[in-house]
């Protein structure tokens, strides 16, 4: 399957994860922990059947997976907190300005400079998200909490996208995103334990259901599609495309939440995808080095 529409496969899943969070009830530490460790159950036997053939590389590179653990949990974390204090324009217009940071990790940490016209992509694509939620974006210091929370949460998925392009040399996948997911997991069940009282959990089959298919869904499938992708795409195209997930939330919202869209969204959705057109249509060669 190419690259491409691999990537397409993993931005629809990841943004159903607003659906999965929305109608859940559980506190934000524990959701991020159950979601990841559902994901490492599910990937432990990809891992396993990975390990048997790459064991010695393992050996040697598994310690590169511990960072963008730690960055995934805590992004996961934040961005549930975040969207919990401020504005949905608000949060939606901050985690979608990871087009705009990626260019200088990517420099920093993978090497990478943008093509002129993936600088074009980045600018027509961020126009169509700030033609979307940039007029209804609300400063207020009743929300600065929140903002800054989300800001914060924006710049570590950056920091986890660039890493999972700078970590291309893992031969498969799954080597890479299992102790992803697992060290992410544990670290935010430990925080569990110390932040969440757990005796007010609504724990319940709806609840446990919904715990799964958060994990399934847009942690293995979502997660795991973006990082394959970024095995043979230059990293901004798949910041760039990421914000196809704007347009996909929000049809996914629309169809099983019932939430009406502003008038603003078609337009802006043509103006997102014109960016991603334009950054798959004009992108540089990919190295012949594989990825994560």
């Amino acid at each position: 399957m190419p690259p491409a529409l691999i990537l397409l496969v993993g931005l629809v899943s990841a943004s159903s994860s607003v659906i999965f969070i929305k109608a859940s009830q559980l506190d934000p530490v524990l959701l991020s922990a159950g979601r990841l460790l559902v994901a490492s159950a599910v990937v432990a036997p990809l891992f396993v059947k990975s390990l048997g053939r790459h064991k010695s590389f393992f050996r040697e590179h598994g310690r590169r997976t511990l960072v963008p653990g730690l960055l995934l949990g805590v992004h996961f974390i934040s961005w549930i907190i975040g969207a919990r204090l401020t504005p949905a324009v608000n949060s939606s217009l901050l985690v979608n300005m990871v087009p705009l940071v990626t260019p200088f990790f990517l420099r920093v940490v993978a090497g990478e400079t943008l093509a002129t016209a993936e600088r074009l992509a980045t600018l027509v694509a961020v126009a169509g998200v700030l033609w979307l939620t940039g007029w209804d974006f609300r400063l207020s210091r009743d929300y600065f909490v929140g903002d800054v929370v989300c800001f914060g949460s924006m710049i570590l998925f950056a920091l986890y996208l660039v890493l999972g392009r700078a970590n291309r040399d893992f031969p498969d996948v799954w080597l890479y995103m299992w102790p992803v997911y697992t060290s992410a997991g544990l670290m935010c069940a430990g925080l569990t334990l110390f932040a969440t009282d757990l005796s007010h959990e609504p724990f319940n089959a709806r609840e446990l259901a919904l715990l799964i298919g958060l994990g399934v869904i847009p942690t293995v499938l979502g997660h795991g599609s973006i990082n394959y992708a970024l095995k043979s795409l230059r990293g901004q195209v798949v910041g760039v495309a990421n914000l196809g997930q704007v347009i996909s939330a929000g049809l996914l919202a629309y169809a099983i939440l019932g939430e009406v869209p502003h008038a603003s969204f078609i337009p802006a959705s043509l103006l997102i995808a014109l960016g991603v057109v334009l950054v798959f249509r004009k992108r540089r060669p990919a190295t012949k080095s594989t990825a994560t």
